[in-house]
């Protein structure tokens, strides 16, 4: 039952955050605990797990998919532009008139914004630029599906 309560928390706030509730495995919850205490150094002796999965290797088990030539990017700035999407991927080959901030029925950004690449490898090399900042926000990248990205093309500003 708190699962379910919680499960409609999603795409919410909390506070001035937006805030994005999953349901996941069991193994998938031992596995982030388990980076994150190998990231600070520290091992917990009880666990028997798998140590956390390299960077290019979290690219396909992140979202369990194929590659895509879509990137979902999440935690930019309310107000960025197209324009500093574009400067952000400058290295890479993507699509200008593909990229689309997402917003919420009222018109306020959501913090997201889907990137459409010229092939799925293009997309797997820019995801390097995963965890790095526009402005004072560090990005997430995640591969995205074109449902998706249709979904919030809908609703993006022009």
């Amino acid at each position: 039952m708190q699962v379910e309560f919680a499960l409609q928390r999603d795409r919410q706030n909390m506070g001035r955050r937006y805030v994005e509730v999953f349901r996941c495995k069991k193994q998938d919850y031992y596995n982030a605990v388990a980076g994150e205490i190998n990231y600070e150094g520290i091992y917990d002796d009880d666990y028997q797990g798998s140590p956390p999965p390299s960077r290019s290797k979290r690219f396909s088990d992140k979202e369990q998919m194929d590659y895509t030539e879509i990137l979902k990017m999440r935690g930019l700035p309310f107000l960025v532009t197209k324009s500093q999407i574009i400067d952000f991927f400058k290295d890479y080959k993507l699509i200008e008139g593909r990229v689309h901030i997402a917003c919420r029925p009222d018109g306020k950004a959501t913090g997201e914004a889907y990137v459409e690449f010229v092939s799925p490898d293009e997309a797997k090399r820019a995801m390097f630029k995963d965890k790095m900042t526009i402005g004072s926000r560090y990005v997430e990248l995640f591969p995205s599906t074109p449902d998706e990205a249709r979904r919030a093309e809908s609703r993006s500003r022009q």
